[in-house]
């Protein structure tokens, strides 16, 4: 993108990629997260793939660190995993980034940049609601945003990325118990309440990726159980979301 060039993430930065039957696309997100950010820590957690996924992340010799589930637990149970080793190799700023090519890995370093400055305590890959998303998403998308922000009290464009930076004493602070795709909602409400800063950095929209074999972008998003799941968690804010922030 035009304008200034950010300086390099370095090995402060740990990136966590949540991986289930993703082998057609995790080579080139692996290489290209490594180009992108060349001294990061990279975890990939293989969630109980039937596929070979975490062979095919290590194949490329980009440096990953391959965590694997045995079965598979959902895409929280991922990410507590990775974010949770990440924690412990001493990550300063943790960036989540799903492994199904849906994110694109060149924008890790904008999305670092306000947290490394101290700037932000959490950043959101807000996507836009084009053409490119699925009608069904879009509407999910427009919702659980308009309901997260009047949650925080802040504007939320896109509540439901799972490309994020946050600073470490975020990512110790909020551990959401919700192993599917809940635990994204659920950390993100947690720390609005909480009155971390939350600030947002618009990144492409990428549903059809090539060769993942599943169709759009290749998401394991049930449409109707995870909906379900993700609307529980908001009812735990009803009072913030009828009332508004406080």
């Amino acid at each position: 993108m035009p304008g200034r060039a950010e300086s390099p993430p370095g090995r402060d930065v740990a990136v966590v990629v949540p991986a289930y039957d993703v082998a057609a696309t995790i080579r080139d997100v692996v290489v290209r997260i490594r180009r992108a950010v060349p001294d990061a820590n990279m975890y990939v957690v293989d969630d109980g793939s039937t596929d070979g996924t975490g062979a095919a992340a290590l194949e490329q010799g980009a440096g990953a660190v391959v965590l694997v589930h045995r079965r598979n637990h959902g895409k929280g149970a991922a990410l507590r995993t990775g974010i949770e080793r990440a924690l412990a190799d001493g990550g300063r700023v943790i960036v989540t980034i799903d492994g199904d090519g849906q994110h694109a890995p060149e924008e890790i370093p904008r999305l670092v940049a306000p947290v490394r400055s101290g700037a932000a305590d959490l950043v959101l890959g807000a996507r836009a609601r084009g053409r490119t998303m699925p009608l069904g998403r879009r509407c999910t998308n427009w919702l659980s945003a308009a309901l997260a922000s009047r949650v925080g009290g802040v504007r939320v464009p896109d509540a439901q990325t799972g490309f994020r930076a946050m600073a470490r004493s975020l990512a110790e602070a909020i551990r959401p118990a919700e192993h599917g795709y809940d635990f994204e909602t659920a950390f993100l409400l947690a720390a609005l309440v909480q009155g971390v800063r939350v600030r947002s950095v618009r990144v492409p929209t990428i549903y059809e990726v090539q060769g993942s074999g599943r169709g759009r972008g290749g998401s394991h998003f049930r449409w109707w159980a995870d909906t379900w799941r993700q609307a529980r968690v908001f009812t735990r804010y009803g009072r913030q979301i009828i009332f508004g922030a406080r």
